[in-house]
């Protein structure tokens, strides 16, 4: 039996029912949606901004520069190290930056020489030793001999001569035996004096610090005196105390009167020009260089650095404590980059309960990274440091995390 399929019809009435209901349900999860949208948009955009903040600091007095001099970073304690005595190195232990402590041993020289009068000394002390034991022996068979002829005289069984001559016998090697024993002493003299030009040829660090020049090599000749023209070194290597490093700058003469012991002085090395080294004057030598009408001052740093280093050219600043008492007592530190600048107001923001505050201030100085605030800030307070993104009075920020 065939079926007719073009009589199949769907009822137009129920195809308009489902379609206006399956619009709506879309349209309420579009709206749903834009609404959650329009949601995660407002909460994130009330969201504080995060802020790097820095403590506000107190200055201490103020203090202004009355001399400037350069010089530059010279060790108290420098030593070019050589042997006590002429020879041929052997070794050497050493190389430039190393560090050696008080005694180390840095090079030996050819000790052949030495050794061998070391032991030709010895030998000769032991030949005075077994003088003296053989002088003793003799010493006491003289005086059984004398005892005996004492008594044989008594009974006149002996001349007085072969007395005397027996009792002649006896001072004769009590005096050997006095002059062995001074030859002894000479003979360890001798063997001190051979074991010190042994250890003479071991040259050690006469304090600790640092290798800053190795100036021979195994094989040359080292000697404590120029001798052999180019061909002799004086000295095996150059140590530099660290810890006593320090400046040394020439003030001219007129402007000495600035300058006075344990002043405070600013100093900056000229391989580091942004870093500005506390130090004071340490001592003012008493003479002046009458070709150059100077006076050679001497500055000790307040702490050393691994950075600062022998020879490094160095400005100074000479400080004392400014006269303007008002200044000096209240003025505040800040980072630099914390003060902001609007045409000619200067101005910075202060984080107090989860909020900035914008704050005229007034400036002063720049300390290094620093920078003076003598109005608008108190010690204590938190200000935001860098740009902070677009930060308004009154914004609610939250602090980063260090």
């Amino acid at each position: 039996m065939e079926r007719d399929l073009s009589q199949l019809r769907i009822d137009p009435d129920r195809r308009e029912r489902k379609g206006p209901g399956r619009r709506l349900v879309v349209s309420l999860l579009l709206a749903g949606a834009l609404a959650i949208a329009v949601m995660f948009a407002i909460v994130f955009s009330r969201r504080a901004p995060e802020v790097e903040t820095a403590a506000v600091r107190e200055a201490g007095a103020a203090q202004t520069a009355v001399l400037n001099a350069s010089g530059y970073v010279t060790p108290r304690r420098r030593a070019t190290v050589s042997a006590k005595v002429t020879g041929k190195i052997g070794e050497v232990f050493i190389d430039e930056g190393m560090r050696v402590a008080a005694g180390q041993v840095l090079a030996r020289l050819d000790d052949v020489d030495a050794v061998a009068a070391l032991r030709a000394a010895e030998a000769e002390k032991s030949v005075a030793v077994a003088t003296l034991e053989e002088l003793r022996v003799q010493l006491a068979n003289a005086r059984r001999v004398f005892e005996r002829n004492k008594d044989l005289r008594a009974r006149e069984l002996v001349s007085q001569e072969s007395l005397d001559n027996a009792e002649t016998a006896v001072a004769s090697y009590e005096a050997q035996i006095d002059l062995a024993g001074e030859r002894i002493n000479a003979a360890e003299r001798s063997v001190g004096i051979a074991r010190q030009n042994v250890d003479n040829c071991v040259v050690r660090a006469p304090f600790a610090g640092i290798v800053v020049s190795k100036d021979a090599q195994p094989g040359e000749m080292v000697s404590p005196i120029s001798a052999g023209g180019g061909y002799t070194r004086t000295g095996i290597a150059t140590i530099v105390d660290m810890t006593s490093l320090e400046i040394e700058v020439d003030v001219n003469e007129s402007y000495i009167a600035r300058v006075a012991p344990d002043q405070r002085v600013e100093a900056v090395l000229d391989a580091y020009p942004d870093w500005r080294i506390p130090s004071k004057v340490r001592t003012v030598i008493p003479t002046a260089d009458r070709q150059k009408a100077t006076v050679k001052v001497r500055i000790s740093f307040d702490r050393l650095d691994g950075r600062i280093l022998p020879d490094m050219g160095v400005k100074v600043s000479f400080l004392e404590e400014a006269a303007d008492s008002a200044a000096a007592g209240v003025s505040v530190l800040v980072p630099r980059e914390a003060v902001r600048s609007d045409g000619d107001q200067r101005y910075a923001f202060v984080v107090k309960d989860g909020r900035v505050e914008r704050r005229a201030v007034g400036t002063g100085r720049e300390r290094g990274s620093d920078i003076e605030v003598v109005a608008g800030l108190r010690r204590g307070e938190t200000v935001v440091v860098g740009s902070g993104g677009q930060l308004r009075d009154g914004a609610r920020v939250s602090l980063k995390k260090k």
